[in-house]
């Protein structure tokens, strides 16, 4: 059953604080969020008929690489997501945006605490914040929070087993099917530093490769990604 709230401050908060009493695979949605974050401490706007929640996880024999988790899950919210708009106008951009028509429409957020790995997830169900320097998408009231965050566990679960069964080149073949093509133009910030080159695909613990223009190929496991 997933647990609904009306206001909570972060739902990955929520869950870190209650995760004692929970059991592993337990999601959260909350209808508002007061203190929502994304990657880097970035706030994250919620609105009205956004989806926020959050996923606890216990690791498990076979579940020892917990970044492998933010891949299941974008695989996961992407086969949702693609039932409701034409998967040809949706794109994943390393390491854990969904992108529809080349603006970010959802964000995965991974934090970990010994075994236990949340998972908190945003899509843009109904309206598109304002972000700085970023473009946004919804999908504009297509389905409500309650019914998509139902469908989202059931396939974030389905690919946590496959995961577990065959580990992350399953996953990872997935993710670059649905990933903005090879070559497409990138820059990479990562400690300050921006680099440009050409998608490359992902290296086997789920690292950016990237080309450069005299044929290297550089692998970043942090930073900020921009196509063109």
């Amino acid at each position: 059953m997933i647990i609904h709230l009306e206001e909570v401050g972060s739902t990955n908060d929520w869950l870190r604080e209650h995760a004692a009493q929970l059991s592993d695979g337990q999601w959260l949605r909350a209808d508002r969020q007061t203190a929502g974050r994304g990657r880097r401490n970035r706030r994250w706007e919620g609105h009205a008929g956004n989806l926020a929640a959050s996923c606890l996880v216990r690791l498990q024999p076979g579940e020892e690489r917990a970044s492998d988790l933010g891949f299941v899950m974008a695989v996961a919210l992407h086969q949702c997501v693609e039932r409701l708009v034409d998967s040809g106008r949706l794109a994943m951009k390393w390491p854990n945006d969904l992108l529809l028509d080349g603006a970010k429409l959802s964000g995965i957020l991974l934090e970990r605490s010994g075994n236990e790995v949340i998972i908190g997830v945003g899509v843009n169900l109904a309206e598109a914040p304002s972000v700085a320097g970023r473009q946004t998408a919804s999908l504009d009231g297509l389905m409500a929070p309650a019914e998509f965050c139902e469908m989202l566990a059931a396939a974030f679960q389905t690919w946590r087993q496959q995961w577990c069964r065959e580990g992350f080149a399953a996953v990872r073949a997935q993710w670059l099917q649905i990933a903005h093509p090879a070559g497409t133009h990138l820059r990479v910030e990562s400690g300050g530093v921006v680099t440009e080159g050409a998608f490359a695909g992902l290296a086997d613990d789920g690292a950016l490769l990237l080309r450069v223009d005299d044929g290297r190929v550089l692998t970043f496991h942090a930073g900020d990604v921009w196509e063109g």
